[in-house]
């Protein structure tokens, strides 16, 4: 068993950069590298992929990546981990072991899959934990239901020989935590030791945010060679401790101040961090600089997990028409406000039907509204944008045309018009009995012609 085990983060998001990654792979001395690509909708997204096309519903970028990362991960001897997967891991798996043929490589890559609950969501009497309204009601129009899995089929799949791990929805701190578990030999109720992970897996999976990325403010909190930065090694021991620091020549930084911003970063209770794995305890987290770009992190604990798991439901919820025109030169502003209020007018006049509108001079209002904009110098651009949402697509992209008939139809010098049309996919969770999701993996082999 190795002393220490490093992790680096490939990716923060579904269409992050590629070539930190391959910096990593390439240059990081990593065990494993992680790519978190899914947020609450992205998975909605590739469900809606899915239904258009049954062999899609994976991460657009998953072939990219794979293609840039796997030939250097195979000679360096890199496992991977990602939820790329989405909504199909069995497609990505299989798409994954497809390029991995074309290259000449021979690895053993496993989908973990189960998080795909929506029959059970579907068949059982719950209520949405946000607005307390009864699923069934909305059973029409949803898309998708997925269960936040763990780190055990990561873990599993790992045992078995996994060179590539492929998941749908896994907590992201999870995608962390299970290589340190299988590495590491932790018992799945070591509760301190897996809150310790979860603050890993936390300062770790947004990548590029706890390098500096998100960080950077000008003159405030300055960061170097944003261009170029460089996304984050965990050096991890086998007590949890982590070492989070970058490739040297990379840019960005990591210090105190980045890694403390990471471990606020979307906690509502740091007491509780509700995980399906643990509940975390960041209160007695502690960060400390030990050289440059080296910041170790210690103190993570734990509690027992809860018995449920969250499930993200999405569904469809109308569509959104926008339309966007641009006003420059002396005079902007008012001339914007006239755009506005002639649009207002038309959407009255013409009958336009929607639930919700809104009316932005982006620049000026369209972040923190009138107040803030009062007394402040009169910009010398302006760009209007009026949106709506509306229950159908025709009747959503009305309101795109009336801000597009300004061209010809006044105020004066409108330019740069865009308008867009596109449905809105709302999240909602749920919470399920454990005992009610099932997941699982199985391998795809590169040298399966059948897969």
């Amino acid at each position: 068993m190795k002393d220490i085990i490093r992790i680096g983060a490939g990716a923060g998001y579904s269409g992050d950069r590629i070539e930190p990654a391959v910096e990593l792979a390439e240059h990081g001395a990593l065990d494993y590298l992680v790519f978190e690509c899914l947020a609450e909708r992205t998975i909605a997204l590739a469900q809606q992929s899915r239904r258009h096309d049954p062999a899609s519903g994976y991460d657009p970028l998953l072939e990219a990546r794979m293609r840039a990362v796997l030939p250097i991960a195979a000679k360096n001897g890199v496992r991977i981990i990602s939820n790329m997967g989405a909504a199909h891991p069995r497609a990505a798996a299989r798409r994954t072991a497809e390029i991995a043929r074309e290259l000449g490589l021979s690895l053993k890559i496993a989908a973990v899959t189960g998080d795909d609950v929506l029959d059970v969501v579907l068949s059982a009497p719950l209520r949405f934990e946000e607005s307390d309204d009864e699923v069934g009601g909305y059973a029409e129009r949803i898309v998708s239901a997925n269960a936040y899995l763990g780190a055990a089929p990561i873990v599993d799949a790992l045992a078995a020989g996994a060179d590539i791990v492929l998941t749908g929805r896994v907590a992201d701190p999870s995608l962390f935590a299970a290589p340190l578990i299988h590495a590491f030999g932790w018992r799945m109720d070591d509760w301190n030791t897996l809150g310790q992970a979860t603050v890993v897996g936390h300062l770790l999976e947004c990548a590029g945010q706890v390098t500096g990325g998100y960080f950077a403010d000008p003159g405030c909190k300055d960061v170097n060679g944003l261009a170029r930065l460089g996304f984050p090694i965990g050096e991890v021991s086998a007590d949890g401790s982590v070492v989070v620091t970058k490739v040297p020549h990379a840019g960005g930084s990591v210090t105190e101040a980045t890694c403390k911003e990471q471990l606020l970063y979307e906690i509502h209770d740091p007491a509780r961090y509700l995980q399906p794995d643990v509940v975390a305890d960041f209160t007695q987290v502690r960060v400390a600089q030990e050289a440059p770009d080296r910041v170790r992190v210690t103190g993570g604990r734990g509690h027992e997990r809860t018995g449920t798991l969250k499930v993200s439901v999405a569904y469809v919820d109308g569509f959104i028409g926008e339309g966007q025109i641009s006003y420059g030169g002396p005079g902007a502003l008012a001339r914007a406000r006239l755009a506005l209020d002639i649009v207002r007018e038309r959407l009255a006049l013409t009958g336009v039907e929607t639930s919700e509108l809104r009316f932005d001079l982006i620049g000026v209002n369209a972040l923190y509204g009138e107040t803030l904009a009062a007394g402040h110098a009169e910009p010398y651009e302006v760009r209007v944008r009026v949106a709506g949402r509306a229950a159908n697509a025709r009747e959503a992209a009305r309101i795109g045309n009336e801000v597009e008939t300004l061209y010809t139809n006044g105020p004066a010098g409108g330019g740069g018009v865009t308008k867009a049309t596109r449905e809105v996919i709302a999240v909602q969770s749920v919470l399920l009995p454990c005992e009610q999701v099932n997941p699982a993996f199985e391998f795809v082999e590169t040298n399966d012609e059948t897969a």
